[in-house]
């Protein structure tokens, strides 16, 4: 059995996020058969144009996120909500992986998303909108996987969220799900 490989991508650029930490807290609970990489990088994107978006202009960071994006079996989405939606780091990243159109680096590979938030709401409405992206973007996106946590602030407070064993072990569960979509993907 191969190694899957998760790539995470983080709607937040702080270092510090809850929601960087809980794509950390991914790559720190992944199963021995798979490993997460939390892509590094959002920030240098511009903003996509298809103008931009030819052969004959290379940009760095797109190669960089597109040739990750190639290499991963799955997808890990997480996102914080920004005025009740997808920040637009995340949804232009899905905007680049997306072309060309219909073989874009996330067409039909499995996609989850994972939300978290201050408010009790978890960002759900983020949650939905980023599942909608991805899914218009190509992605197999897993119906049954819906983590939204809510409460951040209280949850975790200074510590990290892998010292929570709930989220910890619900991030497991997550990247557990994403590995055995990417199995029956191949072997289908």
């Amino acid at each position: 059995m191969s190694n899957t490989n998760v790539l995470a991508l983080v709607g937040s650029l702080r270092v510090g996020s809850v929601n960087r930490r809980l794509a950390e807290t991914a790559e720190a609970v992944a199963p021995g058969n798979s490993s997460v990489t939390v892509f590094d990088g959002l920030a240098d994107i511009p903003f996509y144009n298809e103008d931009l978006d030819t052969a004959d202009n290379s940009i760095p960071a797109v190669v960089a996120l597109r040739e990750a994006a190639a290499d991963a079996d799955a997808f890990l989405l997480v996102t914080p909500e920004y005025n009740g939606t997808i920040p637009a780091v995340l949804k232009n990243a899905i905007d680049w992986l997306s072309r060309p159109y219909g073989a874009g680096a996330i067409k039909d590979k499995p996609v989850a998303v994972v939300s978290a938030s201050p408010s009790g709401n978890g960002a759900q409405w983020a949650h939905e909108d980023t599942r909608k992206a991805a899914r218009i973007a190509g992605g197999k996106v897993l119906e049954d996987v819906t983590l939204a946590i809510g409460g951040t602030i209280d949850k975790f407070g200074d510590g990290h969220p892998r010292e929570n064993v709930e989220v910890a072990g619900q991030i497991t569960e997550v990247v557990e799900v994403l590995v055995r979509a990417t199995k029956e993907l191949v072997d289908a």
